[in-house]
This record gives C-alpha cells, sequence and structure tokens, in this order.
C-alpha cells in the first residue's frame, strides 16, 4: 500500500465520543506534541505515544453538560475524501510486488491487478484495477485460481 501520514497535523478534524452526548462533539487539532514518550500498558507492552491537543468547535449551547476531567473518545481525522472507491483488505493480496483481487464476472473468479491508495487497516482505497459494483472474493486463499468456477456467497 502507499506511504501514509503517520498521525495527525494541527487543523486536522477531531470527533470526540463517549462524553455523554448523544452525538460526538467536533474539534480541530491545535498542537501535535514534537516528542513522544513511553507508556506501559495494561498488558504490559511499551508504546510509545505523542500528545494531541485539540479545541472542541461545537457551540457550547450544544456541550453544556460536558465537564472538568471528562473522560472521552477521540477519534482523530487524518485523511478523508468525498468520494473512494473502496474494498476490504481481505479482499487484496500480494502477487509478485504488484496488489490483485479476484473479481466475480459471469460465475467465474477472475484475477484482477490492483492499484491502492490509502488504508484503514479494515478497508483500502483502490485507485485502478476495479470498478464500482464489482464482487470480490474475500480472503481467496491458495484454492482460488483465475477463471474457476465460484458461487457467490452473500455476507
Amino acid at each position: 500500500m502507499t506511504t501514509q501520514p503517520t498521525g495527525p497535523a494541527a487543523g486536522a478534524r477531531v470527533e470526540l465520543e463517549q462524553w455523554g452526548g448523544a452525538k460526538p462533539l467536533d474539534a480541530r487539532v491545535r498542537l501535535v506534541e514534537p516528542a513522544a514518550f513511553t507508556k506501559i500498558s495494561a498488558l504490559g507492552v511499551e508504546e510509545q505515544r505523542v500528545n494531541v491537543v485539540a479545541d472542541i468547535t461545537t457551540p457550547l449551547a450544544e456541550r453544556q453538560t460536558l465537564g472538568d476531567n471528562f473522560r472521552v473518545e477521540a477519534r482523530v481525522v487524518v485523511w478523508e475524501s468525498g468520494s473512494v472507491l473502496k474494498v476490504p483488505v481481505s479482499a487484496l493480496f500480494r502477487r509478485g510486488a504488484s496488489w490483485s483481487a479476484y473479481v466475480v464476472r459471469a460465475g467465474r473468479a477472475v484475477l484482477v491487478p490492483v492499484s491502492v491508495g490509502r488504508s484503514s487497516g479494515t478497508e483500502t482505497q483502490v485507485l485502478d484495477g476495479l470498478k464500482e459494483g464489482d464482487e470480490v472474493i474475500l480472503y481467496p486463499g491458495d484454492r482460488v485460481s483465475d477463471g474457476q468456477r465460484v458461487n457467490p456467497v452473500k455476507l
């Protein structure tokens, strides 16, 4: 997959969830601290963390029940687009140095080379090779081959 920014930047959109209200609060990243620190997780794993400071932009009238020292879950948007063709990462696999997927056409698996863009870890942007409406085979494994007859199962 392509190289992506590794984290948020100043000005990035933030959604604050689990604050006690019905819908997320809007915020913007003001500062990403320049140095990481090491923290030991509850499972004993060493993690590198960086503090991110965000300013809430939701009007005060819509967040009056939010108080000092409330714990919130922050979802920082590092990239977004209004129109993206994407597939589950489980449909993609490496074939040499390139990415590929199997598409179902006329009841057969058809091997298609694809160009990929950004990935969320569960879904990946497809830049070329697939089109909207294509049925892809998830977790194809080594038992699927180009031209093989397949029976699609809808999930």
